[in-house]
């Protein structure tokens, strides 16, 4: 079995960036809450998941193409490339 490349937006990432605070911008500006929080690792935009009923990361990644998100929940340390649908600890 041939084997695959990594992800070459995950290995990419020399250091990470982190969410300023906890809080999704976008639902506050609604008055909505949020289940877990996202950092955009190219520019540290803060959405919501998609467990969250505004999926804020999801959409700001379909509207820049940012491709990697990281989680900002605290004691996780995991990123998620959304082209590759690949999932990195770090």
């Amino acid at each position: 079995m041939a084997e695959t490349e990594p992800c070459q937006h995950l290995t990419a990432l020399t250091k990470l960036k982190t969410a300023p605070e906890y809080a999704c911008p976008e639902c506050l500006g609604l008055g909505d809450t949020w289940v877990h929080l996202r950092v955009c690792q190219q520019c540290g935009h803060v959405g919501c998941c998609d467990s969250s009923p505004n999926k804020h990361a999801t959409k700001h990644f379909r509207a820049s193409q940012h491709p990697v998100v990281s989680s900002a929940e605290p004691g996780e340390q995991w990123l998620w490339c959304y082209v590759d649908e690949e999932m990195a600890d770090y």
